[in-house]
């Protein structure tokens, strides 16, 4: 529903120049004007050019809800596009979990990011009813996470949707994958536009820096201790 190509483009600029890895923003439609599964197909749309014309690997990377959109892509691309991505980085992703338990009951009136600002987005973003089962709006219902990319889940401790990288990580390693989850303590929803006035913050976006550059350069453990 909100940010876009300018509301990242200093972050995008930053991996970029930090990396040396050439960065592409994908500009998806947002809601109410778009409804699922119109971003996912945005998403999709522009993997697949990227990887039909790049001869090198691809890391995914994403926040909040970009970073549901590059796990969509992920677990979409199997058997469709392989050997292509080299791993994926979700940031503070909203990956549909259990709203039961964890950091959705911990930290659900967190600043930032509330359990109910998640329903009201997830309303419009659907468009009313949100699907079930359907791994491209929630990547966490898949029933299969085998053959997933190297991936590097980074959370914020006073968010709700924090508990997913856990389940995410859990998820891919009970399939026999490789998965980390990074949860930072003490950091909101959002923090990345924090990072040149919060040294928590910075810190925080070392580790999606790193991670990216380690991943792209095939190398693993994808972050510092």
């Amino acid at each position: 529903m909100v940010g876009g190509l300018d509301s990242h483009d200093d972050v995008c600029a930053e991996i970029c120049a930090r990396t040396g890895y050439r960065v592409i923003s994908v500009d998806y439609g947002l809601s109410p004007e778009v409804t699922f599964p119109g971003c996912f197909n945005d998403a999709y749309g522009a993997f697949e050019a990227i990887a039909d014309g790049c001869a090198d690997g691809i890391v995914l990377a994403g926040d909040s809800a970009g970073g549901n959109l590059a796990a969509a892509v992920a677990h979409h691309a199997r058997g469709r596009v392989d050997g292509r991505i080299k791993g994926q980085v979700l940031i503070y992703p909203g990956l549909g979990g259990d709203r039961e338990q964890g950091s959705y009951v911990r930290h659900a009136n967190a600043p930032q990011l509330t359990v109910a600002d998640m329903d009201f987005y997830q309303q419009v973003r659907s468009g009313g009813e949100p699907p079930k089962a359907d791994p491209r709006y929630a990547p966490l219902h898949d029933t299969d996470f085998t053959g997933l990319p190297p991936s590097v889940m980074i959370t914020a401790e006073c968010d709700p949707l924090s508990s997913d990288g856990k389940a995410y990580r859990d998820a891919i390693l009970g399939a026999g994958g490789q998965a980390i989850w990074v949860e930072e303590s003490g950091l909101v929803h959002g923090c990345l536009r924090a990072r040149v006035m919060s040294h928590r913050a910075a810190a925080f976006f070392n580790r999606v820096v790193d991670a990216i550059g380690k991943l792209g350069a095939g190398e693993w453990p994808a972050t510092r201790p």
